[in-house]
């Protein structure tokens, strides 16, 4: 064991010890029950105690500053409970090349967790009647080249065993220009690449799943998912900072931060490249502010009743390998020790590398963007464990949280 890997493992052993110092809470775990969504949250608002939050925002800017100095974590932090921001920090350098440093109003790609934003949109969609889960694609996509077994279902799962655009294409796209939905569709209809298994027999996670979703949002809303998004997602939420990235436009990333990868003692940045004008899998750009705001929004029914949110929260396989960990709609799922699920995703895209844990049990997240694909993430069950110090021995003792694999990149 070298001399830092001992030094970390000892500033955690202590993180943990100190986690008991933490005045008792009510079990934050459990589902509150109440009239409406409002006096819900209202009901979870009264649980905030300052006193405990200021302890737990030490904690975490203790771990955060030992994890930039220990694991080189570059980015930026929000944790909330309650409906409170309890902690913000900023780590590090948005541009390698300038030094420019982040903030927590530095703008970052979300890479996959920008699924769920599409799942909501599917949901809206669902909820105004112009769309069924068990609808099958082709009703959609008429040159859907696929069994029609293949639902909307599927897609928002990953069971549909469609191949990934990113490889399947790679032969036939033209890489001097972005993709769009549009394209990525017909290229499928055209060349119809083989599928990797049976509709609905696994889950694989897929890239091309949301991208098709996407593209179905787009034929529905007879808008493009850019502009349905900014309508109907970022603004009743009050995201005023957030947009999804279009290769015309490239001002809206001029300050953006950089996406690196760790290469030969330094950091590579890495361009952009024409799977970048793909959207619904990936391509938001979002603060961590305006992403507690999103947060708050899923909690409110600004968005979707939370009728229709809770089904994206329901684990959608009963494969015999997914018994602790599942997938609903747009949202990684992780069994808890007490039965329930805890609802998060991770991204890693272009230098990207992200975490976002959404509570909505008590209304709390844990928002961590990161513009270095390193290993940093994998001490977030830390972060988690000071936030829910009664769920420490489960956190810490559990696995490396699950990270998304980039399509041909790295």
């Amino acid at each position: 064991m070298t001399q830092i890997t001992k030094q970390f493992f000892y500033f955690t052993l202590l993180i943990i010890l100190g986690l008991v110092a933490c005045s008792h809470q009510p079990n934050q775990w459990g589902d509150t029950t109440t009239n409406s969504t409002s006096s819900r949250n209202d009901s979870i608002a009264k649980l905030f105690d300052a006193t405990v939050a200021s302890r737990k925002a030490a904690k975490l800017d203790t771990f955060f500053k030992n994890l930039q100095k220990k694991a080189k974590f570059n980015g930026v932090v929000l944790v909330s409970q309650y409906g409170k921001i309890i902690y913000k920090g900023a780590f590090g350098y948005k541009n390698f090349s300038t030094k420019d440093t982040n903030t927590t109003e530095t703008l970052f790609q979300l890479a996959s967790v920008s699924k769920q934003f599409t799942s909501v949109a599917i949901m809206q969609l669902h909820e105004k009647g112009l769309i069924n889960y068990n609808d099958p694609v082709y009703k959609y996509i008429p040159s859907f080249p696929y069994d029609p077994s293949i639902t909307i279902r599927s897609l928002l799962t990953h069971c549909s065993g469609i191949p990934n655009y990113a490889y399947a294409l790679d032969k036939v796209v033209n890489k001097k220009e972005p993709m769009s939905n549009e394209q990525i569709v017909n290229l499928f209809a055209k060349y119809k690449p083989g599928i990797n298994y049976l509709p609905n027999a696994r889950f694989n996670y897929n890239n091309s799943n949301y991208v098709l979703l996407a593209y179905i949002v787009e034929k529905l809303s007879k808008m493009s998912f850019r502009e349905y998004a900014q309508k109907y997602l970022f603004a009743p939420a009050g995201m005023s900072k957030t947009f999804i990235y279009d290769p015309t436009k490239t001002a809206l990333v001029a300050n953006a931060a950089l996406g690196h990868t760790p290469r030969r003692g330094g950091y590579w940045q890495i361009p952009f490249d024409h799977l970048d004008g793909a959207v619904g899998d990936k391509g938001i750009y979002s603060t961590v502010d305006d992403m507690f705001k999103w947060d708050m929004a899923l909690n409110s029914e600004k968005l979707v009743k939370q009728s229709t949110l809770q089904e994206a929260f329901v684990p959608a396989h009963h494969f015999k390998n997914l018994i602790n960990k599942n997938y609903g709609y747009g949202w990684r799922l992780q069994l808890m020790d007490d039965g329930s699920w805890l609802t998060f995703h991770t991204g890693w895209w272009h230098g990207f590398k992200n975490y976002y844990l959404h509570n909505p049990k008590d209304n709390s997240s844990i928002i961590i963007l990161q513009n270095v694909a390193n290993h940093a993430l994998a001490r977030v069950k830390v972060a988690q464990s000071i936030l829910y110090p009664d769920k420490a021995w489960y956190f810490m003792k559990g696995e490396s949280i699950q990270e998304e694999v980039e399509g041909g990149h790295e």
